[in-house]
């Protein structure tokens, strides 16, 4: 950053806040004056529907910007929650229009984030609607070792996934029952394995072949 970028980001940040697992950090509706970067820890952005059942949007991981809706839209379509005890750095909301108008390549860096979840959110849809169970969880697996990855969390052969089957199963439209018998199979197949809150790949080559992934490795993410 420039000096002057420093300066502002300095301005733009107003905190750090720690808080526990299973607090909400944003809800449906809600008016937030604040955007927050998730420093450490995991979460999950999930929408409600009136009869209970829930779909599970993203997973949120270390470096992701948290309630950008919020301060463009004015309101929260959804819902964020903290799965582990997260870290995070709070930002004024009211100085988001300042960012844009005084620093254009960090502004550029806000905008790629988010570009980035619209693209991801096409390729989930894309999951969920087009490919089999199989070939689904094989592409959630493989794009959140490969991220988890570049987030520098990966020992030997795996990385963390504090997660319940239950998060994975509605993000995907799947049954729990079927997320669990999928897994099994790749695991006997020796392929990938989640347990204890690890995800471990032996073959990322042949996970992301199942999956249908296009692309690769994620590319380098700007950390606001």
């Amino acid at each position: 950053m420039t000096d002057q970028e420093l300066a502002f980001m300095e301005r733009f940040k107003i905190g750090e806040m720690t808080v526990e697992p299973g607090t909400p950090l944003l809800s449906e509706g809600a008016n937030s004056p604040q955007i927050f970067t998730a420093l450490s820890g995991f979460g999950l952005r999930f929408k409600m529907l009136p009869d209970g059942r829930r779909q599970v949007l993203s997973m949120i991981f270390p470096g992701d910007l948290i309630g950008l809706q919020a301060g463009v839209m004015r309101e929260m379509t959804h819902n964020i929650e903290a799965t582990t005890a997260m870290k995070l750095c709070v930002f004024n909301r009211n100085e988001l229009w300042s960012l844009y108008k005084t620093h254009p390549s960090r502004a550029y860096d806000l905008t790629w984030i988010a570009s980035s979840e619209e693209r991801f959110l096409g390729e989930a849809l894309t999951a969920i609607g087009q490919k089999s169970a199989m070939e689904s969880l094989a592409w959630a697996l493989s794009r959140v070792f490969r991220r988890l990855e570049a987030l520098d969390m990966l020992e030997g052969n795996s990385v963390p996934l504090p997660y319940r089957q239950q998060d994975l199963a509605d993000a995907l439209g799947l049954s729990l029952v079927h997320t669990n018998k999928t897994l099994a199979k790749l695991r006997e197949r020796q392929i990938a394995s989640w347990a204890d809150g690890r995800l471990s790949v032996s073959d990322l080559e042949q996970l992301e072949e199942i999956g249908l992934v296009e692309g690769g490795p994620p590319p380098a993410r700007p950390l606001m």
